[in-house]
């Protein structure tokens, strides 16, 4: 019986982090984990992802994105834990 806990986190995270491949780095970690989503690039100059899955890949997958890829400068990553859904079958990049 698998008793892990599933959860979905809505994710904003701030500072230089388009134009640096931070949705096709947050695309291929959030598989790696085995978790479903998406990722996209904001008006603001943000990146707003959503990942749902087992609550400590989820956590992973937040922890990475207060650093992202080498050429991305986080600043600010915003965190807002919301009811799994189980909406996605695969992580996407939107454009």
């Amino acid at each position: 019986m698998n008793d892990k806990k599933l959860v979905r986190a809505y994710v904003r995270i701030y500072g230089i982090v388009q134009g640096v491949f931070f949705r096709a780095n947050t695309r291929r970690v959030a598989k790696r984990l085995g978790l479903t989503g998406y990722v996209r690039n904001m008006s603001d100059g943000s990146v707003e992802a959503v990942f749902e899955g087992e609550e400590d890949k989820v956590r992973q997958a937040i922890e990475w994105c207060r650093h992202g890829p080498p050429l991305a400068r986080v600043e600010r990553v915003d965190v807002r834990y919301e009811p799994y859904r189980g909406e996605y079958d695969d992580f996407y990049i939107l454009y």
